[in-house]
C-alpha cells in the first residue's frame, strides 16, 4: 500500500546512495548477499533476544537490498540477464520467513500466530510470482505493476514498506510481538486473497 510512495521518495536518495556505491569491489550482487547476510543474523538476533541487534542488522538488510536495484540500473545491468533479480528475490522470501521464525523463538509462547504470518506470507508469494510469470509469458507484462522491478508486482495492504514496519516494530515491542503477529497475519492474510482474485481477472 505504501510502496509506490515510498519508492516515489526514496528513489532520488538511493540513487545518489548507488552512485557513492559504484566502484569496481560493489556490485549489486555482492549487495543483496549482505542484505541476505545480516537479515539472516538479525533472525539469529531475535531468536537469542538480542532485540536492539536484531533491528539494526534488519534495517541494515533492507537498506542493502533498496541499493541493488538501483545499483544495477546505473551500471545498466537490471535487465541484462534476470539473475540478479532472481536472487534477489530468492533472498528476501529466504529473510522474511527466518526473521518470523526468529522472533517467534526469541519471544517464546504460542507458535500459532507466527505460523499464520508464514502461511499468509506463503500463499502471497505464490500469488504474485505465479502473476509475474504468466503475465510475463502470455504477454501481458505491465511495467506500471514491475515499478522498476525484475517481476510484476500486484498491489495490496501489505507490501515492502509495511513488511519492514512490523518487522520493526517486533524488535522495538516484542512484549507485544504475539499480537501485532495476529494482527499482521490477518493483513497479509487480506493482501493474499485481493492478490489470488485481483491475478485471475487480470489474466482471464
Amino acid at each position: 500500500m505504501l510502496d509506490v510512495r515510498a519508492r516515489a521518495l526514496l528513489s532520488g536518495p538511493l540513487d545518489r546512495a548507488a552512485a557513492l556505491l559504484d566502484r569496481p569491489a560493489v556490485t549489486p550482487d555482492r549487495l543483496t548477499a549482505l542484505g541476505l547476510l545480516t537479515g539472516l543474523a538479525s533472525a539469529g538476533s531475535a531468536a537469542a533476544g538480542w532485540w536492539p541487534a536484531a533491528a539494526a542488522l534488519w534495517l541494515l538488510s533492507r537498506l542493502a537490498d533498496g541499493l541493488d536495484g538501483p545499483l544495477a540500473r546505473r551500471r545498466g545491468t537490471a535487465d541484462r540477464s534476470g539473475a540478479g533479480g532472481f536472487l534477489d528475490i530468492c533472498a528476501d522470501f529466504l529473510v522474511y520467513g527466518a526473521f518470523v521464525v526468529g522472533v517467534a523463538v526469541g519471544v517464546g509462547g504460542p507458535a500459532l500466530p507466527f505460523l499464520l504470518v508464514l502461511l499468509a506470507y506463503y500463499v502471497n508469494g505464490t500469488a504474485f510470482l505465479a502473476f509475474s510469470s504468466i503475465a510475463e509469458r502470455t504477454g501481458r507484462r505491465d511495467d506500471r505493476l514491475s515499478r522498476g522491478r525484475s517481476l510484476n508486482f500486484l498491489g495490496g495492504l501489505a507490501e515492502g514498506g509495511e513488511t519492514i514496519a512490523v518487522h520493526t516494530l517486533w524488535c522495538l515491542l516484542p512484549g507485544f510481538a504475539h499480537t501485532i503477529a495476529w494482527v499482521w497475519a490477518a493483513v497479509v492474510a487480506v493482501t493474499a486473497a485481493h492478490r489470488v482474485v485481483t491475478g485471475y481477472r487480470q489474466l482471464r
